[in-house]
């Protein structure tokens, strides 16, 4: 997949910690760049892509990125922990790997300022993490992924172990409270309060499947069972059991011609809904990862590689010399002004964008996956 590595070198060379390409939210808004979720995706992406090439530009493009945000004593620029934003933890993931491969004790020191979040993140009533402090008493599949790998990483490498059983605990309360028993799917968002406008009164969910709040899901599971300690042998086993289900619940909805999914997954028929690249690209890679990890049986990495090659046909093209990924959703929420009511119709009206890391960086995660496979990897 050599026109890969040409997208991702494009990428790179037109992109700086101040002002990367990948970021469509940032560009659109017109902000100065900050830490944030986005990028902590792409940087992410590239770290693993050093790993498996040993290509020392992406190890160095990576601490480059990060640097400028991390000063010496350890806080980090533009980002306050006790915004208690789940979105902001995700970057942290970078800085266990850029201390071990740099050295650089500024990074040890930044660690734990990102976990002096989660020391004080709010929780609902089952002992979840709150959302966002401006979403109180709300889980989104989002937040799974943004800080549970983060949060069981810190506690097997820093803190004994301490915790660990709370992370794991976070993920069987999604389980019990957000997954739908008839379908297996899970809905994007839950209210412990049952006051937002957009919860169903009883049950407090939101009304849909998202493709990519699923993958964000499916990519916690994954993540967070690769860093979870031997000593909790058992608790990975009931993960990769609830991973096992939320995948064969996926794969009655892949589409037959390209190995995608739809932006809202169980309504493929119904127009404008259309095959989504940033979700589908996280579910390739996280198939195809959990089997390289021995978490499902070699046969399901045909599903994932099915829709990795499906995205690369559909979506990736060239135009004037340029290389560039479409069918990207920029962003879907619910709640706040904007009146985020988790319809149908919501999820079809978000932009629909080229280029952007919430997309590319899951198709960097499964090429990497290729080539484990196919030993590419040098």
């Amino acid at each position: 997949m050599k026109i890969l590595d040409r997208y991702i070198n494009q990428l790179l060379e037109k992109s700086t910690p101040q002002a990367p390409v990948w970021n469509i939210e940032k560009i659109k808004e017109g902000k100065k760049s900050t830490w944030n979720y986005i990028d902590g995706c792409m940087i992410k992406a590239i770290i693993e892509l050093y790993h498996i090439t040993q290509d020392s530009h992406y190890l160095e493009f990576a601490d480059a990125f990060i640097d400028y945000f991390v000063r010496e004593d350890g806080s980090i620029d533009s980002y306050d922990p006790k915004e208690y934003n789940l979105d902001n933890v995700n970057a942290g993931k970078t800085l266990f790997d850029l201390y071990k491969l740099t050295g650089k004790e500024k990074y040890r020191r930044a660690i734990d300022t990102v976990y002096s979040q989660l020391k004080g993140q709010p929780r609902t009533s089952t002992g979840n993490f709150w959302h966002k402090m401006i979403y109180p008493n709300q889980i989104w599949l989002d937040g799974l992924y943004m800080a549970q790998p983060f949060y069981m990483q810190y506690e097997v490498a820093y803190n004994n172990e301490k915790n660990c059983l709370d992370s794991y605990s976070q993920f069987l309360h999604v389980y019990e409270l957000m997954r739908d028993t008839r379908n297996g799917l899970y809905y994007h968002a839950y209210d412990d309060s049952r006051q937002m406008f957009w919860c169903d009164k009883v049950t407090g969910l939101s009304d849909n499947f998202w493709l990519r709040a699923l993958g964000w899901y499916a990519m916690a599971l994954i993540d967070t069972m690769e860093v979870m300690p031997a000593s909790m042998e058992k608790e990975k086993k009931e993960l990769g059991r609830i991973y096992q289900e939320l995948i064969d619940s996926m794969l009655p909805y892949q589409d037959e011609a390209t190995g995608m999914w739809y932006q809202v997954v169980n309504r493929g028929g119904i127009k404008p809904n259309y095959l989504e690249e940033s979700g589908s690209a996280i579910f390739a890679y996280a198939i195809m990862k959990s089997v390289r990890l021995g978490y499902l049986e070699d046969r399901y990495f045909a599903f994932g590689e099915k829709a990795f090659l499906g995205i690369c046909d559909t979506y990736l093209s060239e135009k004037d010399g340029e290389l560039q990924l479409d069918g990207i959703c920029l962003v879907a929420g619910l709640g706040n002004k904007e009146m985020r009511e988790g319809t149908f119709d919501y999820y079809m009206r978000e932009p629909i964008v080229k280029n952007e890391a919430k997309g590319v960086a899951p198709l960097i995660l499964a090429y990497i996956e290729t080539m484990f496979r196919y030993g590419t990897g040098k």
